[in-house]
């Protein structure tokens, strides 16, 4: 039996990790958008859905400079 250590080191456990970084960014930078944009329109959540953890991680650093919608827009593309 696989003590908790060697548990944390398989593939299984890392891949399920990572799942759950991304989808803890994905809803911080859609809740961080909400609040300075006010809505957003449901093709941009779920462009934002579909980055990766290190495109989130971008994304988190980008929209402290955003001054509306249309420059995330060009920042997603």
């Amino acid at each position: 039996m696989l003590g908790l250590s060697e548990i944390k080191k398989t593939r299984v456990y890392q891949k399920a990790l990572q799942e759950g970084r991304q989808e803890e960014g994905v809803n911080l930078i859609l809740c961080l958008l909400a609040r300075r944009m006010c809505s957003l329109p449901p093709e941009i959540e779920t462009q934002i859905r579909g980055l990766s953890l290190a495109e989130i991680e971008a994304l988190g650093e980008a929209l402290l400079d955003f001054s509306d919608i249309s420059e995330l827009i060009v920042w997603l593309r």
